[in-house]
């Protein structure tokens, strides 16, 4: 009788043993199933924000580069939206005249790469002296440097426009000095002292960087009789190559867009890519006696493809750098 009873418990504790199990792969299943779910979901809002994101920022760009190959036949017809039904290049045609593009690029591009040049080479002092020495007063500099990004360009147009109109260098220049506006002038003097556009934040970005490396290289470099400028020149500044691409991209192409400053300083002048944009549709309807405002407006598209359109080039060129420098920047940073 007993051992009928012991039998019976072993199976039923067996029976009980197995359901636990079952239950445990039900359990494991369920939850594998549920990550599974959850997995894909996310995977899937993902995609739909990247999508919808990548659609808002194109979205422009893509407009325009289908309206500079339309007709105003194309433009007055409701059915036409992205893919011109009468195919033209007549409207770069004319706006590469009227803007006298070739002139006008090459000037701002030669003005953009001096600036960018110039601002990369005294933030990166800058940055170096505030992110590798300990001195008196470094924290206010830094601090002075970072405010120049919160006050707005409003509020120094004015005192701008008057100091670079009578410049006088400290009253050290005669007759209430020279006018520099409507010169490169005023870019390069800002840009040589490290306050010209965003270079409170070139100075932050390469502090940063400068600080994340290594003490032991300047010491080694000092064991072997180098000084603060070898030092710099042939150890930090090689090492420093990724946030200096980051920097100098940045620069160029901010100083390729920039209304603000290129609007007081080159009032005058209409043989830069800037002015030529403004006026180009004005002139074209004026010259051609047109009153058609959507014939102005299709042209004033068209060269803000030519203006963008060398930073869309210079982009796909320098993607793959500027994605590795930004990326080892984030990381040392």
């Amino acid at each position: 009788m007993n051992n009928i009873e012991y039998q019976k418990t072993i199976e039923r504790r067996a029976e009980e043993a197995l359901e636990r199990i079952n239950l445990y792969k039900d359990r494991n299943f369920t939850s594998r199933l549920n990550k599974k779910v959850k997995s894909m979901f996310l995977s899937l809002l993902r995609a739909v924000f990247i999508i919808g994101v990548s659609y808002i920022i194109l979205r422009p760009l893509l407009q325009k580069i289908a309206t500079a190959f339309m007709t105003e036949i194309d433009l007055y017809d409701q059915t036409v939206k992205w893919i011109p039904r009468n195919f033209t290049l007549d409207n770069i045609k004319i706006t590469w005249e009227n803007m006298n593009y070739p002139a006008a690029f090459l000037n701002t591009l030669i003005l953009t790469v001096v600036v960018s040049v110039l601002q990369l080479s005294s933030c990166t002092l800058v940055a170096y002296g505030l992110g590798r020495f300990r001195f008196r007063g470094s924290g206010i500099i830094f601090t002075m440097a970072l405010f120049t990004l919160i006050v707005p360009p409003q509020m120094i147009m004015i005192p701008l426009s008057i100091n670079f109109k009578n410049f006088d260098l400290f009253g050290i220049l005669p007759d209430g000095g020279i006018n520099l506006l409507n010169s490169y002038w005023p870019f390069v003097l800002t840009s040589m002292t490290a306050v010209g556009l965003k270079n409170g934040l070139f100075i932050y970005i390469l502090r940063q960087f400068f600080r994340g490396m290594p003490k032991d290289l300047e010491e080694a470099a000092y064991l072997d009789g180098a000084g603060i400028f070898r030092t710099f020149s042939t150890i930090m500044l090689p090492g420093a190559v990724p946030g200096l691409v980051v920097i100098f991209l940045f620069a160029f192409v901010w100083q390729w867009n920039d209304y603000f400053f290129n609007t007081i300083f080159l009032s005058g002048q209409g043989n830069y890519l800037l002015q030529a944009l403004q006026g180009v549709a004005l002139k074209v309807v004026k010259d051609n006696n047109l009153l058609r405002s959507r014939y102005a407006s299709l042209i004033r598209q068209t060269g803000m493809l030519l203006y963008i359109a060398p930073l869309l080039i210079l982009y796909a060129f320098m993607q793959k750098y500027f994605i590795e420098s930004i990326q080892r920047t984030g990381i040392v940073g």
